[in-house]
Parts: structure tokens; sequence; C-alpha cells
């Protein structure tokens, strides 16, 4: 089903727990923990492939989907329940593996990218250094699972450039496709009826 909205629905924070925007905390990303006045508890860490660190006296603490602030709480909660009189506690994400975006297609460099706080479409496409000579500017799809449905938008790049509307956000899980593809095929009949596309094409998938 194709929909004239104007714009990708942005994912909710279910839809990104596996890797989300820079705020959260997904598996295998590395993170320092510091407690303050207990140097021998403060210590770099990675989260292990089901979400969750191990700490002395705080035990196993969850840190899947959780943002820096909320992990330092639970973190603090634990120990304080170990003999931890008072415990404070700061949670920064030193490096992160769960927060990427697919860019494949046309483009010079397909691959996984890391999705930055404000990344965009057309950020997106230079960080895989533009798009290909012979690749389409009015023919890359944005695939997103959004509270479980799988959703496309078609967007032309060449009108995103001419300001004829918004260069879309990129959140992390997103596939970018430039060119040609399958999902592109889904909006074939429509484009073929309006082939001045003056806003993106929005599809459920399912």
């Amino acid at each position: 089903m194709v929909e004239g909205s104007q714009a990708l629905p942005a994912p909710n924070r279910q839809d990104l727990t596996a890797a989300d925007r820079p705020a959260l905390i997904g598996p295998l990303d590395t993170i320092q923990v510091d407690v303050f006045n207990v140097p021998e508890l403060s210590r770099e860490m990675q989260v292990d492939a089901s979400g969750r660190i191990a700490m002395p006296l705080a035990g196993t603490v969850d840190a899947r989907g959780r943002t820096a602030s909320e992990l330092a709480r639970a973190v603090e909660a634990a120990l304080r329940g170990r003999y931890v009189r008072k415990p404070e506690v700061t949670v920064n994400i030193k490096s992160s593996v769960s927060q990427v975006v697919t860019i494949d297609g046309q483009v010079v460099e397909p691959g996984l990218y890391p999705v930055t706080n404000q990344m965009t479409l057309l950020r997106a496409i230079a960080s895989a250094k533009g798009m290909s000579e012979f690749a389409r500017q009015n023919e890359v799809v944005i695939l997103r699972t959004v509270q479980g449905r799988k959703m496309a938008g078609l967007y032309d790049v060449d009108a995103i450039r001419r300001g004829a509307y918004d260069d879309p956000a990129i959140f992390a899980n997103d596939v970018i496709v430039v060119g040609d593809s399958p999902q592109r095929r889904l909006f074939r009949d429509f484009v073929s009826l309006s082939p001045i596309v003056a806003a993106p094409l929005i599809a459920i998938l399912q």
C-alpha cells in the first residue's frame, strides 16, 4: 500500500532496542563505568551479546536499550543493595557497534556505517563516498521497521538538494538502497503516473 505521507515515522524505543540512535546502549558496545571513591569498581567493559554487564558487588545488570544515565542508576541500585553506601555512578559510551545503518546499491563504498546523532539521508550517502557514476538519484529507498511493521520510503536525492523537501533523518537499523532494487519496484506503477515526485512516497510492506 502506497501512501502520500510526508515522511517515514520515527521508530519507537522498542524498535531501537537492538541498535539505537546514540542515546541507547546495545550489545557489544564498549562502556566506561566509574564509581565515585571506589576506584576498584571503576572499569571499561564490553556489553555482552545478550545486552548485559557484570560487575563486582553489583552482579549482572541489564544494559540493553538503556541510556548511559539509566544504566548508571541501575548500577547504583545494584551496589546499594550490596554494601556500598550511597554509590555515585557515571557511565559513558566509549564506542558503539550496535548503532549502524546499512547502505547498499549504487554508492561508491556500500557497507555498514555508524549512526551519528544528526545523520540524514544525504549525510549517510556521503559516508559511503557518495553515489556511483550511474546511480539514479530519484530511486533511493529507506527500509525501516516501526512498531513491528516493515516500511519503505522512496526519495529523490536531487529534489532534497534543491530544497523540494527535507533531508530525512536516518536511524539505527535503517537500510538505504540506492538505485534499482526489489524495494524500488514497489513504487514503479505509482511513479509512472506521477513522474515528478514532490514528496517522499511511503509504503507499508507488512
